[in-house]
Formats: C-alpha cells, sequence, structure tokens
C-alpha cells in the first residue's frame, strides 16, 4: 500500500511540476532529443522544408473538394490525401523544431512557398482561385488534373530526399510519398479517364 502511495505521489508530482513549469520552450522530450542527435544533412532539411508548404498546399486543395467536388471517388481521394498529409505536416515541422530550422509558416495558397517553381508541383496562386471558384464535373476534372501534377511534384522532390538524405525517417517518409502518391496518380488517371 506503501509503495502504491509513493508512486502515485511522485506521478502527481511529475504531472504538477510539469504544469507549473513557467518555461516550456526549454523543455525538450526525449522524442525531440533523439531527432536532434540522429545524423541530418542539409538535403533532409530541404526536403522537411519543401515538403511542408507543399503538402499544405495538397491538404487546401483537398478541403475545397468538401463542397465543390461531385463525383464519390474524387471525394474519397481528397479525404485520404489530408488525411495521411496532415500528420507528416507535423512529423516534418517537429523535425525543424528539434535541428534548430525555421518552419515554414501557413498559406500555401499559391507563390509564398516557390509556387511558381514548375518543378514542384506547386499551384500558382491564379490556379488556386480557379479551382476555388469551381464547381461540380468541373472541379472535379481540374482537381485530379492539378493533383496529378501537384503528386509529379512531390515524388520528385521525395526521389531527392530518398537518394541524397541521411535522417532514417525522412528517407523512410520520402520513399512512403513516393509509394503513395504514384498509386493515387494512377488511380486519379482512371478517374480522370472515365470522367472525360
Amino acid at each position: 500500500m506503501r509503495v502504491r502511495a509513493l508512486v502515485v505521489a511522485f506521478g502527481l508530482a511529475a504531472v504538477l511540476g510539469g504544469a507549473c513549469s513557467s518555461d516550456d520552450s526549454t523543455v525538450t522530450s526525449p522524442a525531440d532529443a533523439e531527432i536532434a542527435d540522429a545524423p541530418h544533412n542539409d538535403a533532409d532539411i530541404a526536403f522537411a522544408q519543401g515538403m511542408i508548404p507543399h503538402h499544405q498546399q495538397a491538404v487546401e486543395m483537398a478541403q475545397l473538394a468538401t463542397d465543390r467536388g461531385e463525383d464519390e471517388r474524387v471525394l474519397d481521394l481528397a479525404a485520404r490525401i489530408e488525411a495521411a498529409q496532415a500528420p507528416e505536416i507535423e512529423e516534418m515541422s517537429g523535425w525543424l523544431e528539434a535541428w534548430g530550422e525555421d518552419v515554414p509558416s501557413g498559406g500555401a495558397h499559391g507563390g509564398e512557398h516557390g509556387g511558381g517553381d514548375t518543378g514542384s508541383g506547386m499551384m500558382t496562386t491564379e490556379e488556386m482561385a480557379s479551382l476555388e471558384s469551381a464547381a461540380g464535373a468541373d472541379f472535379d476534372r481540374m482537381f485530379l488534373e492539378m493533383m496529378i501534377g501537384h503528386h509529379d511534384g512531390a515524388i520528385e522532390m521525395a526521389d531527392t530526399q530518398a537518394v541524397e538524405g541521411e535522417f532514417p525517417d525522412a528517407v523512410e517518409l520520402a520513399q512512403r510519398i513516393m509509394t503513395t502518391q504514384q498509386s493515387e496518380i494512377e488511380e486519379m488517371q482512371a478517374v480522370l479517364a472515365d470522367l472525360a
């Protein structure tokens, strides 16, 4: 009984001590320390800093489908894209924070994060505005065409990371992006052909 009481007391002390901390910025979790200590290079940093805004724009595009899309296959795909990429944004942001590097801010609506770089597949502000103003079957076709290009850009970025990166988690994420998004491209191409 006394042992259980001591365990509870220590547990409460730990919780209260954490809650009373006045400077959360100095608190480093074991996971953060592990990330910071793991080997990483400039390619890993560039991958995370480039892929975060890329994912942010994909999530924004997927969210537009909710009240603009018509085809159930498009709506399902958009929901899966958002569900997969939003957590990946958080994961990559955590790496950059642990490394003491800049985390790209929100606002992926176009040019702010290299939206003019067609090599990355990012949509321009004008393209995003066109997608936002579309609805129904027109939206579905435009969404699929844009997202195929967007995924192509992500695969290109991920391929570079898989070859040049050093941080194991980033290399693994890059490989997962290539596999998942290539499969989604094939799925989108099939739906697009069906809608033509």
